[in-house]
């Protein structure tokens, strides 16, 4: 018998920080950190069915030639990954009158669409696309869950943690795949690597304003990191909780970026909206065949 779960809901019965109810979103959703990059992906639906907002969380169900889409923004940070990505799970997947998993679980694809600085100094700022293969996470988010360490790449995680000489003090990194059909379908003909998800813009990065920084070397040193023929390629905020809570969850994720910066060579990309748009653009096409 499946337990009943810990599932709040406001006083419309919708999942509470979403504020959606069963049926409002399609099972292919665009996840997005700006909440205005979610009302531009929207601009190019056909018909939108639904649209609602709450919070930093800016949603918009309707169809794309023919095909029935969502798109989400998120906010940023693997803090609000991990609210959203299981509250869209609760609206397919739990009984919202019994409150208790169903038995028949649907799986999703969530694609993430975002921006990024590079750490190769031979990836350019401009029309530049990479596809997440895998994200290696220094939030630690993994491992407050039972089912953690199942989903990891356990030889590449420790890889990272032995190459990096990791400080334990530090959350412990963890490293995931990718969807294998998400990523040959969207991904085909795009540059593909390793994501570092920071769990913060500025120490977690290497930025200093009036803090000090523990440890300004963690982007410097990552750059160096070899695990078979992959390396870290860019950094972002997001990817790693994404990957592990599908991954747990039985759903399909991706992480496609515009690459805005370049953290070697200081390279910056003067209309990174142009850029994006055309990502978005893509992207939409291609789901077109999933």
């Amino acid at each position: 018998m499946k337990k009943v779960t810990q599932l709040v809901l406001n006083d419309q019965g919708a999942v509470y920080h979403l504020n959606l109810k069963p049926g409002q979103l399609a099972e292919t959703i665009f996840l997005v950190g700006d909440p205005a990059r979610a009302g531009m992906i929207a601009e190019y639906f056909d018909e939108i069915e639904f649209k609602t907002t709450n919070r930093e969380i800016n949603t918009f169900t309707g169809y794309y030639k023919g095909k029935r889409l969502s798109v989400l923004s998120t906010g940023m940070g693997t803090d609000n990954i991990e609210i959203v990505v299981n509250e869209i799970d609760a609206l397919f997947n739990i009984d919202f009158n019994t409150k208790v998993a169903k038995d028949n679980i649907t799986s999703l694809n969530l694609i993430r669409i975002g921006t990024s600085g590079a750490l190769k100094a031979d990836i350019p700022v401009v029309d530049s696309f990479l596809v997440s293969e895998y994200a290696m996470g220094l939030d630690g988010l993994a491992y407050f869950y039972e089912d953690g360490p199942f989903i990891m790449e356990r030889e590449m995680t420790a890889s990272f943690i032995n190459q990096m000489e990791w400080d334990t003090d530090l959350p412990k990194p963890y490293a995931v795949k990718s969807s294998d059909v998400l990523l040959n379908k969207l991904g085909k003909g795009l540059p593909k690597g390793i994501t570092l998800t920071a769990p913060g813009f500025y120490a977690p990065q290497g930025r200093e304003l009036r803090l000090q920084n523990a440890d300004n070397t963690i982007i410097d040193r990552a750059q160096t990191f070899k695990y078979g023929d992959f390396q870290v390629t860019n950094f972002e905020m997001e990817s790693s909780a994404l990957y592990a809570l599908s991954a747990m969850l039985g759903h399909e994720a991706l992480t496609v970026c515009n690459i805005i910066a370049n953290r070697v060579n200081g390279d910056f990309s003067p209309d990174y909206k142009s850029s994006m748009r055309k990502l978005v653009q893509l992207m939409l096409d291609r789901v077109l065949d999933i």
